[in-house]
């Protein structure tokens, strides 16, 4: 399992991005901290492999806590996720070691596809020497990891499906009490119900829902759709 630091000021934030890890095969929320101090100190006593790192902090920007990191020879991996977008914060990430860099405000999509691509860098990382290859095919190769796992997210959906209808049937899924019907999946999504119906039978074959029918008066089943955690 690849433990994870959940860095973000605000409360509901971290706790939102903390429930989208838990969702993602091979990770986990060691921890999750709303000050640099907070970080740091976890960082002295829980194992974290990655940081998920907001940069506006009360107590000091996620850069200079990112070099304190490095200079107390902390070296958890870092992503930056926040709102900060302008090229010098970007540029300044990269220089501090930032892997990934994911914009706020971003959906499950767009953080699953940045931590898959973590574990792509991982699993090359593990692998290199091992194929014969030249210097630079192995630097190449790891590199290119991020970029090779970010187009395979891309092309993972089938074509006239989108990543952000997927994430909002997952969340209304995710967020009921009870299984729903497409009917009441099109009312809260705001999709029709031939969309809803589409995507569902689509997210029912890759093994995200799971399918139950529910017999009314008449003896006509309907079909109703829960979201499966993935642990």
């Amino acid at each position: 399992m690849i433990d994870v630091l959940v860095v973000d000021d605000d409360f509901h934030v971290a706790e939102i991005n903390s429930a989208y890890v838990a969702q993602v095969p091979g990770f986990r929320v060691a921890a999750r901290a709303h000050t640099a101090a907070q970080a740091l100190a976890t960082l002295e006593r829980t194992h974290v492999d990655l940081v998920l790192l907001d940069h506006y902090l009360p107590d000091e920007t996620g850069l200079t806590l990112v070099r304190r990191m490095r200079q107390l020879g902390h070296h958890a991996d870092v992503i930056m996720v926040t709102a900060a977008c302008d090229v010098t914060t970007v540029q300044a990430a990269m220089r501090y070691g930032a892997l990934q860099y994911l914009v706020k405000p971003f959906n499950f999509a767009g953080l699953r596809a940045k931590l898959d691509g973590y574990t792509t860098l991982r699993h090359t990382l593990e692998g290199v020497g091992g194929r014969g290859e030249t210097g630079q095919e192995r630097v190449d190769r790891i590199f290119g990891a991020f970029r090779t796992a970010d187009a395979t997210a891309r092309s993972a959906l089938p074509k006239g499906h989108s990543a952000p209808t997927v994430d909002l049937i997952r969340r209304v899924l995710g967020q009921a009490d009870r299984p729903l019907s497409a009917h009441e999946v099109a009312e809260r999504t705001g999709i029709s119900r031939s969309t809803a119906q589409r995507y569902l039978k689509y997210l029912e074959h890759a093994g995200r829902i799971s399918l139950s029918l529910k017999y009314g008066d008449t003896g006509r089943p309907e079909h109703r759709y829960s979201w499966v955690a993935v642990n």
